[in-house]
């Protein structure tokens, strides 16, 4: 094993995929480990490579995409950076569908593929999706953690977790540190220029040819804007006014960000027990470490304002991160929401499974949560009875404590420490 390897945790739900299911596709941001994990799951396998950034390849593929996608019958073939080409997924598609033995195809790729321009096949009933995004908490930690069906034990747990060993300023050096595996190795100097190029790569070129945005400084001017409100609710016509770009060209530039896993949307969540709910989305950067350097802020910083709107959303951002790492891998199959109402009771996130049961999330950056940060988990509890599991308060000290019916703080690390 190499040096400072790190196991992915959905290395196993890729492995399963491969087993049965003709094309596997790993989708997320550039950098994250995507061909590093390509790599792995065909070590052992009869496989061809090919990589779509290689012009050789890419000429190729765009002159017959028919013939390329055909060319390894005998074994695996893996594409690299598959967005590339858009037209070569119809290819796979007709392949597929002469020949559907699992395992035919693994394809790497930076974007979303239902976002290209070109594309004009899904691969619906012929592939999946392995989402991967960059190191979990609980990988780094060589664990694998599942938070969310640990909530849904949480009520017959009887006494909460042991203490934790992270007080409060490491919490905030790890909500700022990159999840690049690249990022990481590099020293603060170092990674500075690495996201800045990074940044600059994205914007200027990737956005462009996946969804032909032909303005990156307005696509800077928002990112730099969702870096510095992290986790806020996103409203268009309010954005649009500070940074004098018109509210109807929000949404596009918004989406193009999305399309290449630079952001993350949280939409707001409702049902008919809690009424009056607010449906704006909350957006916040994938990668607290990338947000927390768009912003020009560093730890001794944060940890001085610890109340401040930039720490909080820092951290909540930080925390959805984790959650939706662990969501790929969980056993528990659910979806993540954050809710508002009319009168401003607010719930961080609300975890959601097919049953319809829920569970609540609120963040603090404090270290000695009270009685007054469960005001929202205490309302939704108590409106949506029995199918309210159980409500949490993640924090920045080192002890948990119980706060009634179904209701404890917890140390932050138990997200990935469950």
């Amino acid at each position: 094993m190499k040096t400072n390897f790190v196991p992915r945790n959905v290395a196993g739900l890729a492995q399963e995929t491969l087993s049965d299911t003709p094309i596997t596709i790993i989708s997320g941001a550039r950098q994250v480990g995507k061909s590093t994990l390509m790599g792995q799951l065909i070590e052992d396998k009869h496989a061809r490579v090919v990589n779509l950034d290689d012009l050789g390849d890419r000429n190729a593929a765009q002159a017959d995409p028919d013939g390329f996608a055909a060319q390894f019958p005998e074994g695996i073939l893996a594409v690299d950076e598959i967005q590339r080409v858009p037209e070569l997924l119809t290819s796979l598609k007709a392949n597929v569908d002469r020949d559907r033995r699992p395992g035919r195809f693994i394809a790497t790729g930076s974007a979303n593929l239902l976002s290209l321009r070109g594309a004009h096949e899904s691969l619906a009933g012929r592939a999946e999706t392995i989402q991967l995004e960059g190191f979990s908490q609980d990988e780094l930690e060589g664990r694998k953690a599942d938070f969310v069906s640990f909530l849904w034990e949480l009520p017959t747990r009887g006494q909460p977790p042991e203490q934790s060993d992270i007080d409060r300023r490491k919490y905030l050096q790890l909500a700022i540190t990159p999840s690049f595996p690249e990022a990481r190795r590099r020293t603060a100097r170092s990674r500075d220029r690495w996201l800045r190029a990074y940044t600059e790569r994205l914007l200027t070129k990737d956005t462009t040819d996946i969804t032909g945005i032909l303005y990156p400084d307005r696509l800077e001017t928002l990112l730099n804007v969702i870096a510095a409100r992290n986790s806020s609710e996103f409203v268009a016509a309010r954005i649009g006014r500070d940074i004098d770009i018109p509210a109807r060209s929000i949404p596009a530039y918004l989406h193009a960000l999305q399309s290449v896993f630079l952001t993350r949307s949280i939409p707001g969540w409702s049902n008919n027990i809690a009424n009056r709910a607010v449906s704006t989305p909350k957006v916040s950067l994938s990668d607290t470490g990338l947000a927390a350097h768009l912003a020009g802020v560093e730890l001794d910083a944060l940890e001085a304002a610890i109340s401040s709107t930039i720490t909080g959303g820092l951290l909540e951002g930080f925390v959805a991160g984790e959650l939706a790492k662990q969501s790929t891998w969980s056993t528990r199959s659910t979806r993540m929401f954050h809710y508002r109402d009319d009168e401003n009771r607010e719930v961080d996130f609300i975890v959601e499974d097919r049953s319809r049961s829920i569970a609540g999330i609120e963040v603090k950056a404090s270290s000695s949560p009270g009685h007054a940060d469960f005001a929202g988990l205490r309302y939704l509890r108590d409106r949506v009875g029995d199918q309210f599991v159980a409500g949490v308060v993640l924090h920045t000290g080192q002890r948990a404590h119980s706060f009634g019916d179904r209701l404890w703080a917890l140390p932050l690390s138990t997200l990935w420490r469950n």
